[in-house]
């Protein structure tokens, strides 16, 4: 379900500068600099740059990904 909601003339430009970056829709942008805000609050002793990495590697096709194997 989609709703939709008011934000500043500024926070959307720039949400779509770095939609078009990433590849990303607007609207999934946002989701994720939502997601990322929320997971930040929830893990205050994680950096913001393991919880980015963490999420995007949610995000991934599992198909594409080998399972870890240890050396030794």
């Amino acid at each position: 379900m989609s709703r939709s909601v008011r934000i500043n003339a500024a926070l959307y430009r720039e949400a779509r500068a770095h939609a078009h970056a990433e590849r990303r829709t607007i609207a999934r942008q946002l989701e994720f600099w939502v997601r990322m805000g929320k997971a930040a609050l929830d893990n205050p002793d994680l950096s913001t740059e393991f919880v980015k990495d963490l999420l995007i590697a949610r995000a991934e096709d599992r198909s594409l990904t080998k399972p870890f194997t240890p050396e030794g």
